[in-house]
């Protein structure tokens, strides 16, 4: 079983110490960084569960680390608990208007952090609905999000988002690349959905390289255009020199027989209530299901819209 993995932010090495030592005495995998700039890095090198970060840091200090890793939508949902020095009460109240789920006074008992850390670490994960790569909300809230944007009544258009030819890039080049693969994709749809769309769009994440995006009508298919347009920029990227001259891959299907694939592409199916209403979550499942198969077989880097009603 991998263990819980948790990041000490402090600019005192002897403080360091001690936190690491009482963290795996537990069984914890613990890293660190010594200011504001490094602990915001290593967040993004090494997706912690858990981040304890000190107040008072040079470069950055607690707040602003606090306040930018909760900005990041795939960051947000990190726990965060701040320590701050014995009494200072207006330290703990920035920490937590900052977005800290938590706080411990310094100097701390170590039988009182390893409680906090648990209960943290217990309360995230039961609260905490969400893909374990991206971060991005998963299937409940998905379904939970479609349901209340249909209640509504209002416009929507909902996007069944996923790659071609995933599988046998990670056959080829590993779960680790294939990972690397699927938070870049993810990136690539927040910012063409942040860039393109409205505050209220939505972006989850049902597993492996299927997303779902809850955007508008009207700014759809500029969503589309950005996503397509990364990815086909992008994909070269993922691949070794060799097998980006030639323009795909060697690998074996889902019957086992050898086949030569090209690079990945991106499908996207949309489904609207523009032109008939849609009544319940299972219908924009199946329309996109449908959808996106058809966008497949016409070939990656497009998208496809429910014209249904025309």
């Amino acid at each position: 079983m991998r263990k819980e993995r948790i990041l000490v932010v402090d600019d005192e090495p002897d403080i360091r110490d001690v936190l690491r030592l009482t963290l795996e005495a537990e069984g914890y995998e613990v890293f660190e960084a010594a200011d504001g700039e490094e602990a915001i890095t290593q967040v993004q090198k090494l997706s912690p569960q858990l981040i304890l970060l000190d107040y008072k840091l040079p470069r950055l200090e607690g707040p602003q680390v606090c306040h930018k890793l909760k900005k990041d939508i795939l960051l947000q949902h990190l726990p965060i608990i701040m320590l701050t020095s014995k009494g200072e009460i207006t330290d703990k109240l920035e920490g937590i208007n900052a977005g800290a789920d938590d706080y411990l006074t310094k100097p701390f008992d170590p039988t009182e952090l390893l409680a906090r850390v648990r209960m943290v670490l217990r309360r995230t994960a039961r609260a905490l609905d969400a893909n374990p790569l991206t971060k991005l909300p998963g299937n409940v809230s998905i379904l939970e999000e479609l349901q209340t944007r249909i209640e509504g009544g209002k416009p929507i258009a909902v996007c069944y988002i996923d790659l071609d030819q995933f599988k046998a890039f990670n056959d080829t080049y590993g779960f680790e690349r294939g990972d690397e693969v699927i938070r870049t994709t993810a990136r690539i749809l927040l910012v063409a959905m942040r860039e393109r769309g409205t505050p209220d769009d939505f972006l989850g994440h049902i597993g492996g390289d299927d997303f779902v995006m809850i955007t508008q009508p009207h700014t759809v298919e500029a969503i589309c255009r950005k996503i397509v347009s990364e990815i086909a920029e992008s994909a070269p990227g993922f691949y070794n020199e060799e097998d980006r001259k030639r323009g795909y891959i060697e690998a074996k299907d889902r019957d086992g027989r050898p086949r030569l694939f090209p690079l990945l592409t991106i499908s996207i199916a949309v489904v609207t209530n523009e032109q008939k209403p849609i009544k319940h979550v299972a219908e924009v499942a199946q329309l996109g299901a449908e959808l996106k198969e058809w966008a497949k077989q016409k070939g990656g880097n497009r998208w496809v819209k429910d014209r249904r009603g025309e």
